[in-house]
């Protein structure tokens, strides 16, 4: 997709805009875990989400591209969108998002606040993706997909943030929706030569990606009902399947049960906010964590944008994974 020198490059233009992201090692998740764990705060973007540097770059690629480009379309679930939407409002250019009904009340309000124009439709992100489409071909717009190489680039510089700043580390756990953060991960780890496992976690209510990865062809669900909407795919892209098929150790499922979980650990023992996607890494991590002993970890914590009710009501329960 793209070389280290492409990679060096697009850091920085992003960071030109957002300052690098810390890995930090936090003493009391070590110990719950048994085994050195880094995380990756890509909570601690603009946007409190690691989408918003596949954004920033795909769309000065674009303007390159297509000088002429009189606005943008996308879909999501919210940080994509947040992403594409502060990118288009800092050259100028309008943008219509389509979420999916019930979405996220406070990933829209911050997706308004940028700029963008949220439109509801569709039961879930695929069929707001084909509203996308529409809309696109009806008012002449630019169809922004959810997989480019501009996007993966992007999303890629914080594993080169992450590998370059932490030696020797035995594996990540990276969380899979569309599958922008996982390839880019694994592309960073293929050009600096490094031999660290990459696992990715997928939700068990919505894991298109694991089924097609042990398949060995896209496999699509009739359902990806989980609270972490980040992880909520059912259609699987070929382009981003092959490249974790071929890059990943393993993809793993883990319940809303556990992910609720991991949102409390991450809290109790860091202090951090993080969404269902967020923390889905973490809870990959505890389900495998006999596995890791003693080893050095990263995970990817992704994301922090969660509504204050859910967040509220999921702090509230006790309950063990």
């Amino acid at each position: 997709m793209f070389d280290l020198n492409a990679l060096r490059l697009a850091a920085h233009t992003v960071h030109q805009t957002l300052a690098p992201t810390p890995q930090l090692a936090w003493p009391l998740l070590t110990e719950r875990m048994g085994c050195t764990v880094w995380v990756k705060h890509e909570n601690h973007t603009p946007t409190g989400a690691f989408k918003v540097r596949g954004g920033l770059l795909y769309v000065q690629g674009l303007l390159a591209r297509e000088p002429g480009t009189k606005g943008l379309v996308t879909a999501t679930r919210g940080n994509h969108g947040q992403s594409l939407a502060l990118a288009a409002r800092s050259v100028g250019l309008p943008i219509r998002i389509v979420v999916p009904e019930g979405n996220s009340v406070e990933k829209n309000a911050a997706m308004r606040a940028l700029g963008a124009t949220v439109i509801e439709c569709g039961k879930d992100f695929d069929e707001a993706r084909t509203h996308a489409a529409v809309l696109a071909h009806t008012y002449k717009l630019h169809l922004v997909p959810a997989f480019h190489p501009d996007l993966i680039r992007g999303v890629a510089t914080y594993a080169l943030e992450l590998l370059e700043a932490v030696e020797e580390l035995d594996t990540v756990y990276v969380p899979i929706g569309m599958g922008s953060g996982i390839c880019g991960l694994i592309q960073a780890r293929d050009l600096l030569g490094l031999k660290t496992e990459i696992v990715g976690v997928v939700s068990a209510h919505a894991d298109a990606y694991a089924q097609s990865v042990e398949q060995g062809r896209v496999v699509c669900t009739e359902s990806a009902h989980t609270f972490a909407d980040g992880l909520a795919c059912r259609q699987p892209l070929p382009e981003a399947l092959e490249i974790i098929a071929k890059g990943a150790a393993r993809v793993i499922r883990v319940s809303d049960q556990q992910i609720a979980h991991a949102i409390r650990v991450y809290h109790e023992t860091t202090h951090n906010t993080a969404e269902g996607a967020g923390a889905a890494a973490l809870a990959g991590l505890i389900s495998e964590r006999s596995r890791q002993k003693g080893r050095r970890v990263a995970l990817i914590l992704s994301g922090a944008n969660i509504d204050r009710l859910l967040y509220a009501a999921i702090l509230a329960n006790s309950a063990d994974a």
